[in-house]
C-alpha cells in the first residue's frame, strides 16, 4: 500500500496519460456525460463502509492528525466526482467533458476532522466498487453542494480546478492556478477551446513529448493553503522558462492512501 501525501512538498512528481494524438479544433456541442446510476452509488457507498476502507481512513487521520481518530462515522451518501476527458481535448465530436471518475464518501473522526474516501468500479469486489484510495478533507462533498440544479463536479487536475460542469458550460469553482476567474461562466465550446490550447500538442505522440516534456496527466490534487501555493507557483514558473510556458500537473500533499 503507497501512501503519497497531499500537503505541497518540492520536487512534485509527475505523471503522462496514455492519450490519444492532438487533432483540430472542432467547437461542436458535447454531449453530456455518462452518470452512475442509483445502484453504482449505493454500492459505491457500501464499498467505503467496509472494514477495509475504514482501515484506510483509520491511517490517513493518524498520519494528519498524528492521534487516533476515535469513531469514525461515514456520510451515506456518494458523490460522482468527473475528470476531464482526453477526446474532450483533442475535439473527438460529440466527447462530454467529463468522465467518471470516482464517486467520493465523506469518513469524518471523532476529532471532526474530514476524508474523503474514494471509490471506483471493481470488477472484483463484491458489489463491483472498492475504495482505491483516501484523500484527506472533504473538498468534494463542498464544492457539490455549490453546484448548480442539474450540474455535476468536474476536476481538472493539471490546474488543480474545480468546476460546475452543466450542459452549456462550466462555472470555476476553485483553483489553485485558475485561467478564468473564480464565479465566471464559459460556454462548453469555448472551454473545449481552452483546455485544448493548454493540452492538446503535449499529448502523447506530439513534439513536445518527443522532445522529452511532460505532458498531460490525471493525478487529483488539492490545494492545502499559501504554502502548497507557492510551490505551486514556483513549479510552474520554473517550467515556464524550461519548456517555454507550458502547464504542467503535479502531485500534491494532502495525505493519500492506496491500496494497490
Amino acid at each position: 500500500m503507497s501512501e503519497i501525501c497531499r500537503k505541497f512538498a518540492a520536487g512534485a512528481a509527475i505523471a503522462v496519460a496514455a492519450l490519444l494524438s492532438a487533432g483540430p479544433v472542432e467547437a461542436a456541442g458535447a454531449s453530456w456525460v455518462a452518470p452512475p446510476s442509483e445502484q453504482d452509488v449505493a454500492a459505491a457507498v457500501k464499498a467505503a463502509e467496509t472494514t477495509r476502507a475504514i482501515s484506510f481512513a483509520t491511517s490517513n487521520f493518524r498520519q494528519v492528525g498524528h492521534t487516533d481518530p476515535g469513531r469514525i462515522t461515514l456520510e451515506h451518501k456518494g458523490f460522482p466526482v468527473y475528470t476531464l476527458n482526453a477526446d474532450f481535448v483533442t475535439a473527438k465530436p460529440g466527447a462530454p467533458a467529463g468522465v467518471l471518475r470516482a464517486i467520493a464518501v465523506t469518513a469524518t473522526a471523532a476529532t471532526g476532522a474530514k476524508a474523503t474516501l474514494r471509490a471506483a468500479p471493481d470488477q472484483a469486489a463484491p458489489g463491483g466498487w472498492s475504495v482505491g484510495n483516501v484523500l484527506s478533507g472533504n473538498d468534494e462533498e463542498t464544492l457539490s453542494a455549490r453546484l448548480r440544479p442539474g450540474s455535476v463536479l468536474l476536476n481538472e487536475p493539471q490546474i488543480n480546478g474545480w468546476y460546475d460542469l452543466g450542459r452549456d458550460g462550466v462555472v470555476l469553482l476553485q483553483a489553485s492556478l485558475p485561467q478564468s476567474p473564480v464565479g465566471q461562466f464559459t460556454p462548453i465550446a469555448e472551454y473545449q477551446q481552452q483546455v485544448h490550447s493548454r493540452y492538446a500538442d503535449k499529448l502523447p505522440g506530439s513534439d513536445y513529448q518527443r522532445g522529452g516534456g511532460i505532458g498531460f496527466a490525471q493525478t487529483l490534487q488539492r490545494d492545502t493553503g499559501p504554502a502548497g501555493s507557492l510551490v505551486v507557483a514556483l513549479i510552474v514558473v520554473g517550467s515556464a522558462v524550461a519548456i517555454g510556458g507550458a502547464f504542467v500537473a503535479w502531485r500534491w500533499t494532502k495525505r493519500r492512501i492506496s491500496p494497490k
